[in-house]
């Protein structure tokens, strides 16, 4: 038997394994890693947060990114560069994490690697009638594992697409497992870039479950913080947006998207929702006179309206509760409005299911990782592929 076999035979029949999960978004602050200890898998798995810190890029890294990120033409050789070279960065960055840990790489089973989304096309979005959905991650797998020494799952979303998803929102799969619970309907709700949410109903059924995603999070509002200033990256603490007012013929257009007429499930991401799309609707309505607290603040509550709109046909369901994580819990403004908006729902973190709100998408891909390699699958009828996930990459 090969060696690389016989080790990931080995780490697959642990009854408890120690599982690194990467995640970086589309805001492109940093790269969350998770160090996780993961018991059993299914619906017995547990999974203990030990270490969780979020690398920030610099602005070299970013740059970089950025270069290439959500745009139709890009230069060939740099994307081909950047595959490489950003699997190697975050290998550097786990590396320097478990000396600061003081854990060596061979206590580590796996490393659970989401990768930097690069450009996602759904066919709800291209319409091309050849071609079906795609999305592409890079930071390359193999470099991780040979530069870290420990073996890495990445790639999780292509098995979901050739499966007949979109390859977004994976939420759902952790979010069954770690978070359902019979007798309490439970929406857990991520304000990242994108925002989506998980639907657990009360029956548990895993059949009856589904994930979207929703529209802007926290997007629009960094990107035009970023076009605004030069080291300021998002609206911290809403100080910018507190000081405006929103525009509601601004508020109107930007929520005229076909994209919000669509049903779930559906998912979305920056070529839709970036710069151009904010200008458009500037421009119908007739706004581009507005100063930039004016614009924060009625992103800020586009953002909102567009949680709130997706999630009106649940909320008279009984024992609901809403539980939140992503950067967008950090905003109280935004907060503030999803909570007067819907004054009759119990709000809560993740926190009090026992997942760091910062963590949870970084946690999920260990979760993912270990199902991959130890999971015996789970049917989630027609609304989810009924899918393992992850290509893995061996370490010699």
């Amino acid at each position: 038997m090969n060696k690389n076999i016989k080790l990931l035979h080995e780490i697959a029949g642990k009854k408890t394994k120690t599982i690194i999960g990467l995640m970086s978004g589309t805001s492109l602050d940093g790269l969350d890693i998770a160090l996780c200890k993961v018991t059993d898998s299914g619906l017995k798995t547990n999974i203990q947060l030990l270490q969780f810190t979020t690398v920030l890029y610099d602005h070299v890294f970013k740059k970089a990114v950025k270069s290439i990120f959500s745009k139709d033409v890009v230069s060939l050789q740099k994307l081909c560069l950047l595959n490489e070279w950003i699997g190697s960065q975050h290998a550097i960055m786990i590396n320097n994490c478990l000396r600061d840990w003081k854990i060596k790489n061979e206590e580590i089973d796996l490393i659970a690697s989401h990768g930097q989304t690069i450009y996602h096309a759904p066919k709800s979005l291209h319409k091309l009638d050849a071609f079906d959905n795609a999305t592409l991650q890079i930071g390359d797998g193999d470099h991780i594992a040979m530069h870290t020494g420990i073996i890495t799952v990445s790639d999780f979303r292509q098995k979901h697409i050739a499966a007949g998803g979109e390859g977004a929102p994976l939420a759902l799969y952790g979010d069954y497992l770690l978070c359902s619970k019979k007798g309490e309907n439970r929406i857990l709700l991520n304000i990242g870039g994108i925002a989506n949410f998980t639907f657990l109903g009360a029956n548990a059924d895993a059949s009856k479950i589904y994930s979207t995603d929703i529209g802007p999070g926290n997007i629009l509002m960094d990107m035009y913080v970023q076009k605004k200033y030069t080291h300021i990256f998002f609206d911290e603490n809403a100080a910018i947006a507190l000081q405006g007012n929103e525009n509601n013929a601004l508020l109107e257009a930007l929520l005229e998207h076909s994209f919000f007429n669509e049903p779930f499930p559906k998912t979305t991401g920056p070529e839709l929702f970036n710069f151009a799309f904010l200008q458009k609707a500037m421009e119908k309505s007739n706004t581009n006179h507005l100063n930039m607290f004016d614009v924060m603040a009625t992103l800020n509550t586009f953002s909102a309206t567009v949680i709130m709109e997706s999630l009106k046909p649940l909320l008279n369901l009984p024992n609901l509760t809403i539980y939140c994580s992503g950067g967008g819990t950090h905003n109280p403004l935004l907060v503030k409005k999803l909570k007067e908006t819907m004054p009759n729902i119990v709000f809560k973190t993740t926190q009090s299911l026992g997942i760091h709100p910062d963590a949870k998408e970084a946690i999920l891909f260990a979760l993912l990782a270990n199902e991959a390699i130890s999971g015996e699958g789970i049917n989630f009828g027609n609304n989810q592929p009924s899918v393992s996930m992850g290509k893995i990459s061996f370490a010699y």
